[in-house]
């Protein structure tokens, strides 16, 4: 990922006058940069650390979000998903939809359901079963997921070469919206540092009055 960054320097003139020269404002502090790894969240309470050198392509891919009912919150990628290649290419993708979408749906693992339709029917296969995970200070659930790839053309001399991409969900309820965080990669190692980027912000108690 290229960031480009402008420094923006302030200009100060001085004028004169018969008396002398004009005293010297002092310069503003500089605004804190935002931080282009991190991605903050403040309506669901969360932020995640999009690893060094990762390809956004959130803006791009927002097409056909509708905010309120379905929305494409992050979209980050290893690798520019256009290009070519014989590995995995990792993913992180940050999704709302209304809960209304999905009648009778109460709970987050009302959802798993449909997540696991949509799972299958890109070639996934479900990983275990569905569970409960406490991250921070909230609930979620979990559901994974693996897809069988070939890495490469195979030859009469190099056999075909056979990867597996895994993917995870966590799905959590808020505001009247299904929240889920989908990690993609090439091993259980990776996954977990890639989940290791999702904090949530611990919710402030409300003060008791005197």
């Amino acid at each position: 990922m290229v960031a480009l960054l402008v420094l923006s320097l302030p200009l100060s003139f001085h004028g004169q006058t018969k008396s002398g020269p004009a005293p010297k404002r002092p310069a503003k502090p500089a605004a804190p940069a935002e931080d282009p790894q991190l991605y903050r969240n403040a309506a669901y309470g969360f932020r995640y650390s999009i690893p060094y050198g990762w390809v956004d392509r959130s803006q791009q891919m927002k097409e056909g979000s509708v905010p309120g009912k379905s929305e494409l919150l992050l979209a980050v990628f290893q690798h520019p998903p256009e290009a070519t290649g014989d590995t995995i290419n990792s993913a992180v993708v940050i999704a709302t939809e209304s809960v209304t979408s999905y009648p009778g749906l109460k709970k987050a693992e009302d959802y798993v359901g449909p997540l696991t339709d949509l799972a299958t029917a890109g070639g996934f296969k479900t990983d275990g079963e569905p569970y409960a995970l406490q991250v921070e200070s909230r609930s979620l659930i979990r559901a994974d997921f693996v897809k069988t790839l070939v890495g490469k053309t195979p030859t009469a001399n190099a056999p075909e070469d056979k990867l597996t991409m895994r993917q995870c969900t966590l799905v959590m309820l808020s505001k009247g919206q299904i929240v889920s965080f989908t990690f993609i990669a090439s091993g259980e190692d990776e996954l977990d540092d890639l989940m290791d980027g999702l904090h949530f912000t611990v919710a402030t108690p409300p003060r008791k009055s005197p």
